[in-house]
Protein backbone atom coordinates (compact mmCIF):
# COMPACT_ATOMS: atom_id res chain seq x y z
CA UNK A 1 0.00 0.00 0.00
CA UNK A 2 1.33 3.43 -1.01
CA UNK A 3 1.42 6.20 1.56
CA UNK A 4 -0.66 9.37 1.05
CA UNK A 5 2.49 11.53 0.97
CA UNK A 6 3.18 12.08 -2.72
CA UNK A 7 6.20 14.35 -2.28
CA UNK A 8 8.12 12.09 0.06
CA UNK A 9 11.79 12.86 0.25
CA UNK A 10 11.51 16.53 -0.68
CA UNK A 11 10.86 19.63 1.36
CA UNK A 12 8.73 22.71 0.82
CA UNK A 13 10.64 25.32 -1.16
CA UNK A 14 13.18 22.93 -2.62
CA UNK A 15 14.13 23.30 -6.27
CA UNK A 16 13.67 20.80 -9.08
CA UNK A 17 15.30 17.43 -8.52
CA UNK A 18 16.94 17.18 -11.95
CA UNK A 19 19.71 19.51 -13.03
CA UNK A 20 18.25 20.11 -16.52
CA UNK A 21 15.04 21.54 -14.98
CA UNK A 22 16.87 24.28 -13.09
CA UNK A 23 16.57 27.79 -14.50
CA UNK A 24 19.52 30.17 -14.33
CA UNK A 25 19.04 33.04 -11.87
CA UNK A 26 18.29 36.47 -13.22
CA UNK A 27 21.11 39.02 -13.12
CA UNK A 28 20.94 41.06 -9.93
CA UNK A 29 22.68 44.06 -8.46
CA UNK A 30 23.10 45.07 -4.84
CA UNK A 31 22.80 48.76 -4.03
CA UNK A 32 23.91 50.16 -0.67
CA UNK A 33 21.83 52.92 0.95
CA UNK A 34 22.61 54.95 4.10
CA UNK A 35 20.13 56.90 6.20
CA UNK A 36 20.77 59.93 8.40
CA UNK A 37 20.99 57.65 11.48
CA UNK A 38 23.90 55.70 9.96
CA UNK A 39 21.92 52.55 9.15
CA UNK A 40 23.09 50.63 6.09
CA UNK A 41 20.65 48.79 3.83
CA UNK A 42 21.53 46.62 0.83
CA UNK A 43 18.43 45.67 -1.19
CA UNK A 44 18.76 43.51 -4.32
CA UNK A 45 17.47 44.81 -7.64
CA UNK A 46 17.24 43.30 -11.06
CA UNK A 47 20.15 44.35 -13.27
CA UNK A 48 17.64 45.57 -15.84
CA UNK A 49 15.79 48.14 -13.69
CA UNK A 50 16.69 51.72 -12.90
CA UNK A 51 17.80 51.96 -9.27
CA UNK A 52 15.78 54.47 -7.17
CA UNK A 53 17.65 57.43 -5.65
CA UNK A 54 15.93 57.06 -2.26
CA UNK A 55 15.03 53.95 -0.29
CA UNK A 56 13.17 53.73 3.02
CA UNK A 57 15.37 52.52 5.87
CA UNK A 58 13.79 49.34 7.31
CA UNK A 59 15.21 50.08 10.78
CA UNK A 60 14.06 53.68 11.39
CA UNK A 61 11.83 54.58 8.43
CA UNK A 62 13.94 57.58 7.34
CA UNK A 63 14.82 58.07 3.69
CA UNK A 64 18.18 56.59 2.70
CA UNK A 65 20.47 57.56 -0.17
CA UNK A 66 23.44 56.06 -1.95
CA UNK A 67 25.99 58.64 -0.71
CA UNK A 68 27.27 57.60 2.75
CA UNK A 69 28.82 61.02 3.44
CA UNK A 70 25.68 62.97 2.53
CA UNK A 71 22.53 60.98 3.42
CA UNK A 72 19.12 62.58 2.81
CA UNK A 73 17.77 64.68 5.67
CA UNK A 74 14.88 63.52 7.78
CA UNK A 75 11.59 64.89 6.45
CA UNK A 76 10.16 67.70 8.52
CA UNK A 77 6.81 66.78 9.99
CA UNK A 78 4.29 69.56 10.32
CA UNK A 79 2.53 69.72 13.69
CA UNK A 80 -1.20 69.13 13.79
CA UNK A 81 -3.19 72.29 13.16
CA UNK A 82 -6.71 72.76 14.36
CA UNK A 83 -9.46 74.32 12.29
CA UNK A 84 -9.08 77.51 14.31
CA UNK A 85 -5.37 77.73 13.46
CA UNK A 86 -6.16 77.59 9.74
CA UNK A 87 -8.86 80.26 10.15
CA UNK A 88 -6.41 82.50 12.00
CA UNK A 89 -3.97 82.16 9.10
CA UNK A 90 -6.60 83.40 6.64
CA UNK A 91 -8.26 86.16 8.70
CA UNK A 92 -6.92 89.13 10.63
CA UNK A 93 -8.13 90.14 14.10
CA UNK A 94 -10.13 93.02 12.58
CA UNK A 95 -11.88 90.66 10.14
CA UNK A 96 -12.71 88.31 12.98
CA UNK A 97 -14.14 91.15 15.10
CA UNK A 98 -16.29 92.37 12.18
CA UNK A 99 -17.64 88.86 11.46
CA UNK A 100 -18.39 88.30 15.16
CA UNK A 101 -20.20 91.65 15.44
CA UNK A 102 -22.28 90.84 12.35
CA UNK A 103 -23.20 87.40 13.70
CA UNK A 104 -24.16 88.86 17.11
CA UNK A 105 -26.34 91.49 15.43
CA UNK A 106 -28.22 88.83 13.47
CA UNK A 107 -28.66 86.74 16.63
CA UNK A 108 -30.02 89.72 18.59
CA UNK A 109 -32.44 90.55 15.76
CA UNK A 110 -33.78 86.97 15.71
CA UNK A 111 -34.27 86.95 19.49
CA UNK A 112 -36.05 90.30 19.55
CA UNK A 113 -38.66 89.15 16.97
Amino acid sequence: MVSGNVIRGSRVGSGPARMEERVPEAARQTVTYWCVNGHRTEPLFSAEVEVPELWECPQCGCPAGTDPDNPPVRPRTEPYKSHLAYVKERRSEEDAAAILAEALDRLRQRRSN
